[in-house]
């Protein structure tokens, strides 16, 4: 799911991009440079988030200059704003994040994803086409936990938790972003091509509604395919796979069919365990379906309500050893926690659903 560190990177073409864009660019490369690095096997450098919109090629839109502007009167109301920390940052940092370690039991984990998987495939918020003229929302709240670097001292901090809108058509060419920290408040294009000047395609990391449903709907299969595709990236082909889940699960639109499969395929993974307690970014407790990175000693948590079993959230929480620059990152630190709050279709693009969290 990381760029191939043995191949060199391709020339920087220096284009001319709206006001605010260059910051825009070269904090998201930096951003996949040090997910790059934490995914290789060497000694972890920083903390980031398996944020989808990292999953995908740097964008640098063709017509971004006319499809950027200001949006409709009163949309700014639902974007969190912070504190400026630093240049082109929207987002303050403020208290480490952190978290009771919650006891995990390897027990009854297959039933429960069993359970959760026949809650998904009956909820009445899924299984609709959507229509290829529509687009695909996802309001989220999100936060990282990172190590700040400011003339040689280290400290850790960690963002406000804000609001992240993505729009996205079914096919995956026309998308819409707007995350403080990461964007303008205008947001940005998911449209055009990368920076190589390739146009993206979909695939596990970078997934199309179209794209997922063609997946095999079947357990074994679905399984199968993770394993296939995902080969040689992160640190362990079963932790990898999990991770891929949890993206998936979080940060797209799957179809009922292949949400209820992609629990069922969770369930043969090795090392997948049940957390008693786990809290989402919106402060939703629940419990958690879980699994540990042994290199890393961080956990990845999927967290559900424990009476409907819906899928609230996920977060990563250190729970072993220590990790980031001079081992600031302690057991207990909350390394990225993201809350679902609003998962729908609209009409049009930017276009705001009624409830947004």
């Amino acid at each position: 799911m990381n760029a191939d560190l043995s191949r060199p990177l391709p020339p920087f073409a220096e284009r001319e991009l709206p006001a605010g864009r260059h910051q825009f660019h070269k904090e998201r490369l930096m951003a996949q440079i040090h997910e790059d690095l934490h995914a290789a096997d060497t000694p972890a450098r920083t903390a980031t988030s398996r944020n989808p919109f990292l999953r995908r090629a740097i964008l640098v839109p063709a017509a971004a200059l006319a499809l950027a502007g200001a949006l409709a009167t009163g949309f700014l109301a639902y974007v969190d704003r912070g504190a400026a920390d630093g240049p082109g940052s929207a987002v303050a940092t403020g208290p480490v994040l952190t978290t009771r370690i919650g006891a995990t039991d390897p027990q009854g984990t297959p039933q429960l994803l069993d359970r959760i998987s026949l809650a998904a495939s009956s909820s009445p918020a899924s299984g609709t086409a959507v229509r290829a003229d529509r687009f695909i929302y996802i309001g989220s709240k999100t936060a990282t936990t990172y190590v700040k670097s400011v003339n040689g001292k280290h400290t850790l901090v960690s963002e406000e938790l804000h609001l992240r809108h993505q729009w996205n058509s079914p096919d995956g060419t026309k998308g819409w972003l707007i995350e403080p920290g990461n964007t303008g408040p205008e947001g940005v294009t998911l449209e055009g091509p990368d920076e190589t000047g390739r146009t993206p395609t979909a695939n596990l990391n970078a997934p199309s509604y179209n794209y997922l449903a063609a997946l095999p709907a079947d357990p074994d299969a679905l399984l199968r395919r993770i394993y296939e595709e995902t080969r040689g990236h992160g640190r362990s082909p079963d932790q990898e796979a999990f991770t891929t889940i949890g993206d998936l699960l979080r940060g797209s639109y799957p179809p009922a069919e292949l949400t209820a499969a992609l629990y069922k395929a969770a369930a043969k993974i090795p090392g997948v365990v049940t957390v008693d307690d786990a809290v989402d970014a919106a402060g939703r407790h629940g419990l958690a379906v879980a699994r540990l990175d042994e290199q890393s000693g961080r956990r990845e948590e999927w967290i559900f309500d424990r009476q409907t079993l819906v899928f609230l959230g996920e977060r990563t929480v250190q729970v072993q050893g220590e990790s980031g620059e001079q081992g600031l990152i302690k057991p207990g630190t909350v390394v990225s926690t993201s809350a679902v709050m609003t998962r729908t279709v609209v009409d049009r693009i930017k276009e705001m659903p009624a409830t947004t969290g």
